[in-house]
């Protein structure tokens, strides 16, 4: 159906998103979100500047995920998160958060927080994984649906523990991937079949 093979290792490029990657980003966003984020929004927050870091996942040539994240105060926002629903279920989101987490610490946040639909309990088991804790609820934050969302935060991820707690997750993707797929940012290289 388009996703990776059962079983079959799984070779996952995390870099930079570019302007180049959105229509396949809004494809995705338009699939997951009955809200989903305009061209317009994705282009405001990729010129936003360095508070901004939005990454895509790419399979071969395919973006079949994407993530994003704010950073101000010392805290940073998981604005966005979303996986092709084909890919789903084979390590993606984790990869996508690990990274963001990582651009995180190494932008010396304390802290991570995002919102989360109430009823979506596998995000929430993602984010738990990650050190996330429910801290509140924005009531109808989903207009378009009128659902709430649980505010959750990931508190001193600056710290050793926190440190830990990413490798562990680093090393349990390694432990399930072939050596050639990667949690860190690729380089900005642009292969030929997208210079279009």
């Amino acid at each position: 159906m388009g996703g990776g093979c059962e079983g079959a290792p799984l070779d996952v490029r995390i870099q930079a998103m570019r302007r180049r990657h959105l229509r396949s980003v809004l494809r995705i966003e338009g699939q997951v979100c009955p809200r989903p984020w305009t061209l317009a929004l994705f282009l405001s927050e990729l010129g936003a500047g360095p508070s901004r870091r939005y990454l895509v996942a790419r399979a071969g040539p395919s973006v079949v995920g994407y993530g994003g994240l704010m950073v101000g105060l010392g805290e940073g926002h998981v604005t966005t998160l979303a996986v092709d629903p084909r890919w789903r279920r084979q390590g993606i989101a984790t990869r996508l958060l690990l990274a963001l987490a990582h651009h995180g610490v190494d932008e010396g946040c304390s802290g991570l927080t995002l919102e989360v639909r109430m009823g979506n309990i596998g995000a929430q088991a993602l984010y738990r994984r990650f050190g996330f804790v429910p801290a509140g609820v924005r009531r109808g934050y989903y207009a378009e649906t009128k659902e709430d969302a649980l505010i959750m935060w990931a508190h001193e991820i600056d710290s050793p523990a926190y440190a830990a707690r990413l490798a562990a997750i680093d090393a349990d993707l390694a432990a399930v991937t072939s050596t050639t797929a990667t949690t860190s940012v690729a380089p900005a290289a642009v292969p030929a079949e997208e210079q279009a």
